[in-house]
């Protein structure tokens, strides 16, 4: 049944992003900023944890959960460092996504052979 929700709430967080996209003419990047500034948001207010509780990965894999794993870690290095953690949480907090992305992305350079477009 997890499965089934996460697919159920990651695919609505996808059809949300193609409908900005096809009705308010959005630019793929104003979506992206949308996304990741919502993440925050229900951060902020509590809200994100029981959906992730509920949807899994369906919630914490879309854009939404790199916006929480910001916030998350800067409250964390906030707690921890004082004013420093401002400068320094969001990107300790997202460092394992980025760098998993990183490695991902040249490993996969390795077998495919860029083109002209």
């Amino acid at each position: 049944m997890q499965y089934l929700w996460a697919f159920i709430i990651g695919g609505a967080i996808c059809v949300l992003g193609q409908i900005l996209m096809d009705k308010f003419k959005l630019t793929p990047a104003k979506i992206l900023v949308s996304f990741v500034v919502a993440g925050v948001v229900l951060f902020a207010f509590n809200l994100y944890q029981p959906l992730r509780d509920f949807a899994g990965a369906g919630a914490s894999v879309p854009i939404l959960g790199f916006g929480a794993a910001i916030a998350q870690g800067t409250e964390r290095a906030v707690a921890e460092n004082g004013a420093l953690g401002i400068l320094t949480g969001g990107l300790i907090g997202s460092a394992a996504g980025i760098a998993a992305a990183m490695i991902a992305s040249y490993i996969l350079s390795l077998f495919t052979k860029s083109k002209d477009k």
